[in-house]
């Protein structure tokens, strides 16, 4: 990038580049980069496509492609994600939210109550928590992680979207007890078996945190320490609901069931894989 560069020239070589990196959407993520280098956003990437680049553009354009061409997620470069529409900023500290994760949203908000004591286990960059606590503005929910710099972008992402003041935190372990009672639990534990690491994509591998994808050499590990803690701290009629990883629905729902559970369930998600787990602990006014 020496000679002089257009704003589309730039991007067809950065498109290209990334092609061959063997990048996964090589065009959009060109088209954020140079937006974000540039403080446009994709349209005004557009619209300037004639734009000569001065030499500190092209630096940091340069930067930022550098980042992604080493497989580093494009949303760490961007400290930025979306997650049930709403704004989340995502640092290494923290996985970066799936779009099947709202499926554990969607299951909730079919549960909770107006005014539910909810606890959502593990919650990284605050993503389940933050949008059940803007969908149920009566609710009280608290939000734990054994990482305080996990807890840090959280409580940063509950303020950005107004839900700061709402959200209570725990710094601690899934299987240490949990304080006080909940109508609904909900998690999206680490559940990656250990040797599947090295089969997953680099941007996951190498740069999102092991301690929050790796759930020990079934992927189950978090599950059951969960399932050995929830209990207690679930009120009579209150559920649990777990995202959960392919190829474990069956065992989890049996997980569950052992574990006294009851009106257990699976969700498939698009690719009609079961993503979340759920049951009711027994009791409550119905029974």
């Amino acid at each position: 990038m020496d000679k002089s560069w257009t704003v589309l020239e730039v991007l067809r070589w950065t498109s290209d580049h990334f092609h061959r990196q063997g990048i996964d959407s090589p065009r959009r993520d060109a088209e954020l980069l140079l937006g974000a280098a540039l403080s446009f956003d994709r349209v005004g990437v557009y619209v300037n496509f004639d734009r000569p680049l001065v030499r500190e553009e092209l630096d940091r354009i340069r930067t930022l492609v550098a980042r992604r061409a080493r497989r580093e997620p494009l949303q760490y470069i961007l400290e930025e994600t979306e997650f049930w529409s709403l704004p989340f900023r995502v640092t290494p500290a923290v996985l970066i939210p799936r779009p099947e994760t709202e499926i554990l949203v969607e299951e909730a908000l079919k549960r909770a109550a107006p005014e539910a004591a909810i606890l959502d286990l593990g919650t990284g960059s605050g993503a389940v928590a933050v949008a059940l606590a803007r969908e149920l503005p009566g609710a009280v929910v608290t939000a734990m992680d054994i990482s305080r710099q996990a807890l840090a972008v959280a409580a940063e992402n509950a303020c950005r979207n107004g839900v700061g003041e709402r959200l209570r935190w725990l710094n601690r372990d899934f299987g240490e007890p949990f304080p006080g009672e909940f109508d609904l639990i909900v998690s999206n534990p680490p559940y990656v078996q250990q040797g599947e690491l090295e089969g997953l994509m680099p941007e996951v591998r190498d740069h999102e945190p092991h301690v929050a994808l790796i759930g020990g050499q079934d992927g189950l590990d978090a599950i059951r320490a969960i399932l050995r803690t929830a209990p207690s701290a679930l009120r009579a009629g209150g559920w649990l609901l777990l995202e959960i990883g392919h190829g474990q629905g069956e065992q989890v729902a049996a997980m569950f069931t052992a574990a006294g559970f009851t009106e257990t369930f699976l969700r498939q998600d698009l690719a009609r894989i079961p993503r979340v787990v759920g049951g009711k602990k027994p009791g409550g006014l119905n029974e």
